[in-house]
């Protein structure tokens, strides 16, 4: 394959502009929210791009994961082969604890590098295309609830048919009326979920959750905080609606506990959470040798992190639930991928071409930057 090395690297934080306002049960955003761009190039003239998405509430800061790949990355990575993505993502993890935001924009990066030299798309890269489409689950999470409505209503009539519910920050009784209006007057054949992000105490879940299994939601997501795992458990065994662990499970070890203290039927993979696409994989394959099936899920993510989450999905049979893959069109105010994802009919269309697929427009990057690093 001859010689190919890393001769720079450089970090952007940057604050992307929202059309919309998004309330949940950890926290809510609106106006703007930081995030960053990573850019690796290589003495072959091949450049490749990654995204790391971190929400203060949730996992860390833009700034601390820039900070870290600037300073304990980046001398990890000069001079490195960069399609020895493995043995770098290795070294990193051994050195540096926490910020998986940062280490799964260096891993998608270097992807997309050893991708393109190749020639080939990135899902090939993980063993080939099982899907090249994904079912989009779109979130109804805006504080105007008739806003939220309208927004469902379009998206059905583009074919969007799978749409996931932010409940626990409004009270019981205005979840219970914003699940009943949906089901009222979106089509009966809509496949709706609920995802609580943590939001309710351990002490009532249950009995409140029974009111919510009414509206027959095929899955409830995340109920309880994250570290409460016997509570987790219970609702669990109690509910007979399907409860999907997303915060309790970040890692493969996490993974690991999922399946052992049976918390959860379903899980929610995130390259954010996990450090990257690898480790996603093994989320994955531990989920679906113990029979729990797999859903797409998404921090809020521009079009470069999206691309990489596609691939992952594209190559992963057991994230089989569809995709939250819609941030980069519908809540993100800037492009900044020269072609951006495409959604046809319900689905988000896996890119093609090398590497991530995707080709990345760094004047627009440039102009929601507010912190480089090079």
């Amino acid at each position: 394959m001859g010689d190919l090395r890393i001769t720079g690297l450089s970090v952007d934080v940057v604050q992307w502009p929202l059309k919309m306002k998004r309330r949940h049960g950890v926290g809510d955003i609106e106006r703007s929210m930081p995030g960053v761009i990573v850019k690796i190039e290589t003495d072959a003239g091949i450049a490749g791009f990654g995204e790391a998405a971190p929400w203060s509430v949730f996992t860390g800061t833009a700034e601390a994961n820039a900070g870290a790949i600037h300073t304990y990355m980046r001398p990890l990575l000069l001079g490195a082969d960069p399609r020895r993505v493995v043995a770098l993502m290795r070294s990193i993890e051994k050195n540096l604890v926490g910020h998986t935001e940062g280490k799964a924009a260096v891993e998608m990066a270097l992807l997309d590098i050893a991708g393109r030299h190749r020639g080939i798309p990135v899902a090939e890269l993980l063993g080939g295309f099982y899907r090249t489409h994904v079912p989009l689950s779109a979130s109804i999470a805006n504080p105007d609830f008739d806003e939220d409505l309208d927004f469902a209503r379009e998206r059905v009539g583009e074919g969007v048919n799978i749409f996931k519910v932010k409940t626990g920050f409004a009270g019981h009784a205005e979840d219970l009326r914003r699940l009943e209006r949906l089901r009222k007057e979106l089509p009966d054949t809509v496949d709706l979920r609920v995802d609580y992000n943590q939001g309710l105490e351990p002490w009532d879940a249950i009995r409140l959750l029974r009111d919510v299994e009414a509206f027959r939601p095929t899955f409830i997501e995340q109920p309880v905080r994250r570290e409460q795992r016997a509570a987790m458990a219970a609702i669990t065994r109690a509910l007979d609606t399907p409860i999907m662990a997303d915060e309790s499970v970040f890692s493969p070890a996490e993974a690991i506990d999922m399946v052992r203290l049976a918390l959860a039927d379903l899980v929610s993979i995130k390259i954010m959470k996990s450090g990257g696409i690898f480790r996603a994989r093994e989320v994955a394959e531990i989920a679906e040798a113990a029979g729990i099936m797999g859903y797409g899920g998404t921090m809020f993510e521009g079009g470069l992190a999206i691309a990489a989450g596609l691939h992952l999905v594209a190559a992963t049979p057991n994230i089989a639930l569809g995709a939250e893959f819609y941030t980069s069109t519908w809540v993100m105010g800037v492009e900044i991928l020269q072609d951006p994802i495409r959604i046809e009919k319900g689905e988000t269309v896996v890119p093609t071409a090398a590497g991530l697929g995707v080709e990345v427009d760094e004047e627009a990057v440039r102009r929601i930057s507010v912190a480089h690093y090079h």
